[in-house]
């Protein structure tokens, strides 16, 4: 009897070699959508706000969740750039570093000199980014751009633009315009080289668009496309105050949304079934707004990183032939908020500037005022809330990533920070990189 249960034992473990194996073969599209800055807090009070207390989110209804593990090699937390590196290298670097390990080229967990964009597009996969921010942003600019120092945007732009990658929409125009020119966003270029990198993308066979409407007028099979939306970022990351009195949204109307651009590039990118895809999408606004303590221009964020999510999952239900991965995440928790809930409020509760602690208090017009109020829950009851911040910083606090479909099981559940990586690369090319 202990010989046939020992040799079940092993029949089974061959069985399940076999078929981690055969899973391991198995290629498919990456969409990784990066609301920066984006922890537990962030979420939960995006819920209340969009869903209310019983609702779900688009992101509440991801498959796998793992806690996520922010520190680089010399520092407990990270910074975006640093962040952004490890997510496209899979290496824990110094945290001042932009697609390096400082001043230093990085090889990649692969064994490769190049980002797991740049090893995609290599392998004939069509590559994409989204930023709601300037193109330079190290959430997506890593995946294409190394330097040594993430303020050398003119550089990093040019290096962006001439990566190969055939959907790039975001903002930034000033960078990619010589000084002296202005732009179709009103500004003047800032490049001291003198070149204009639009005219040349041209020349290579890109189409440059600018507009809402032209982005949404896309035809599918455009092959080659750059959307810039604003002269620099397509949102106004101040505090609440100061935008009030400058009379400035959060974000520029005229712009298209990120869950806007995103849905755009997924359809282009998976025009044609027989090409792979790759698409990191990054929602600034969330880190950005975090870091001035603007509630109102967090919450604004969030909800279109989650609408950008229930696009892809859309994309997943319709086309599962298509094997697509959704990897949600941020490196950092940034700001840390909280949802702060007072008991039996009246009708006219106004907030106080700070709890009891002292931390910071927003409601929707700022500091103190009028607070936040959910959506309905089960038994039809809407609550005001205010948000408390623990910080403006980049820190490690509630962070998770969130990975939903294809090669979802690959996530884990307590996860580092060099793990999306391993399982964007799993996808992808079908091995676990250090098999290479």
């Amino acid at each position: 009897m202990k010989y046939k249960k020992v040799f079940r034992f092993v029949l089974i473990a061959m069985f399940s070699c076999c078929a981690l194996g055969a899973s391991a073969a198995e290629k498919g599209n990456v969409v990784f959508i990066h609301p920066d800055g984006s922890g537990l807090g962030h979420w939960n009070a995006a819920r209340h706000l969009y869903a209310g207390p019983d609702g779900m989110l688009n992101w509440d209804r991801m498959e796998r969740l793992g806690a996520y593990r922010v520190h680089q090699k010399n520092w407990l937390s990270t910074t975006s750039h640093a962040g952004a590196t490890v997510h496209a290298y899979g290496k824990k670097v110094h945290f001042d570093s932009y697609g390096m390990d400082r001043k230093e080229p990085l090889t990649a967990a692969s064994g490769k000199p190049m980002s797991i964009m740049e090893e995609a597009m290599e392998a004939g996969i069509r590559c994409g980014i989204v930023n709601s921010g300037h193109i330079g942003e190290p959430g997506t600019g890593v995946f294409l751009a190394s330097s040594p120092s993430r303020g050398m945007v003119e550089s990093i732009a040019a290096d962006i633009l001439e990566s190969g990658a055939e959907v790039i929409f975001c903002g930034g125009e000033i960078y990619l315009l010589p000084e002296g020119v202005t732009g179709q966003h009103g500004e003047q270029g800032v490049r001291k080289d003198g070149r204009n990198l639009l005219e040349e993308a041209k020349e290579r066979g890109f189409t440059i668009i600018y507009t809402r409407d032209e982005l949404m007028d896309l035809p599918a099979d455009t092959e080659k496309v750059i959307g810039i939306f604003a002269a620099v970022d397509t949102y106004n990351d101040r505090p609440e105050k100061e935008l009030a009195e400058a009379g400035l949204p959060t974000y520029d109307p005229e712009a298209p949304t990120f869950d806007e651009m995103t849905e755009v590039a997924l359809r282009l990118l998976s025009h044609d079934p027989s090409e792979r895809f790759f698409l990191v999408a990054e929602e600034e606004g969330t880190d950005n707004f975090s870091n001035v303590v603007n509630a109102s221009g967090m919450l604004d964020a969030i909800g279109r990183a989650d609408e950008a999510i229930g696009n892809v999952m859309d994309f997943q239900q319709k086309y599962p032939d298509r094997k697509t991965l959704l990897l949600v995440g941020a490196d950092s928790d940034a700001g840390h908020p909280t949802v702060w809930a007072p008991i039996k409020p009246g009708e006219d509760y106004v907030l106080p500037e700070t709890s009891r602690s002292g931390a910071q208090l927003d409601g929707v017009d700022g500091t103190g005022g009028r607070p936040f109020r959910s959506k309905p829950d089960q038994f039809g009851n809407r609550y005001p809330f205010g948000i408390a911040w623990a910080t403006t910083g980049d820190f490690p606090g509630s962070d998770v990533i969130k990975a939903h479909g294809f090669g979802s099981g690959h996530l884990g559940v307590t996860v580092d920070n060099t793990k999306p990586y391993a399982v964007m690369y799993r996808v992808l090319f079908g091995q676990a990189p250090t098999e290479k």
